[in-house]
């Protein structure tokens, strides 16, 4: 790759997610500046550093939404906001659903708490975000783009996106020294990574920073946002969840590449 193609300035890169992130900003602030509900004693606790977790996705949580009451949920502030998809699609993919843990920087994107815990991440501010993601990716050769994601649930649908949008992908364990190390072989420079979970994936977040390229990220309410320029809040844990997430994201970015969105969510979906 030559110079001048070897990615955006920082600088550069500021200013463009500044811009985007704009168009947000009225919405994001009466959030942030909202309270939700306190949950039960047992989940009361804000945790600003969650523990770390490997990359298996623990269904015993609630983030996986096969068992899941999905059309009765208060998931949003704008019952009359317009989505992407319906917002009982979203509900039935548990797309909205938490953990019992939430970080300071995750607030603004929570609707409220449910009575066994779980916080419910606002539908109307994924939907934005999926947006303002693709929107984002879509300035960029298809090929500088990298997906990373470790967790299980997240491999195919990651793969699938890259697939779709023409992305380079790595999951499973993503080997240290593939985005810092010219002399593995497995070396690259993309300029700009999206990841799954920045828990799971960060050792790709940790070498973009390294690097000096923008981190676009999947973020549930336990994660922790200091190192991504980007939040899409979402179950990122959940199989259908991710699956839909990875979907519009992928028909999002090529509508505004100008081609034409051509896949449906049965071709990200992975069996149970």
């Amino acid at each position: 790759m030559s110079d001048n193609e070897e990615g955006v300035e920082a600088t550069e890169l500021d200013e463009e997610l500044d811009e985007l992130e704009d168009e947000l900003e009225g919405e994001i602030d009466d959030e942030a500046g909202s309270t939700t509900d306190e949950p039960p004693a047992a989940a009361a606790d804000e945790a600003d550093e969650p523990a770390e977790t490997d990359d298996t996705d623990d269904d015993s949580a609630g983030t996986d939404t096969d068992d899941e009451p999905a059309l009765d949920e208060d998931v949003m502030p704008d019952d009359e906001a317009d989505l992407l998809i319906p917002v009982e699609d979203y509900l039935a993919a548990g797309v909205h659903i938490g953990t019992q843990q939430k970080t300071k920087s995750m607030n603004r994107f929570i609707h409220r708490v449910r009575t066994d815990g779980l916080y419910v991440l606002d539908v109307s501010q994924t939907d934005t975000r999926i947006r303002t993601a693709a929107s984002f990716l879509a300035n960029y050769n298809p090929e500088q783009i990298l997906i990373a994601s470790s967790r299980q649930y997240g491999r195919f649908p990651a793969e699938k996106f890259a697939d779709a949008v023409g992305a380079r992908a790595r999951t499973g364990r993503f080997i240290p020294g593939t985005l810092t190390n010219p002399d593995y072989d497995g070396y690259i420079e993309p300029d700009v990574v999206v990841v799954t979970d920045p828990i799971g994936d960060s050792q790709a977040v940790k070498e973009a920073i390294t690097v000096g390229i923008p981190v676009i990220a999947m973020c549930d309410s336990n994660n922790t946002t200091s190192n991504v320029d980007l939040v899409v809040p979402t179950n990122n844990k959940g199989r259908k969840a991710l699956s839909v997430v990875y979907w519009l994201l992928a028909n999002e970015t090529l509508d505004r590449r100008g081609a034409e969105p051509a896949y449906a969510l049965e071709d990200f979906e992975t069996e149970p």
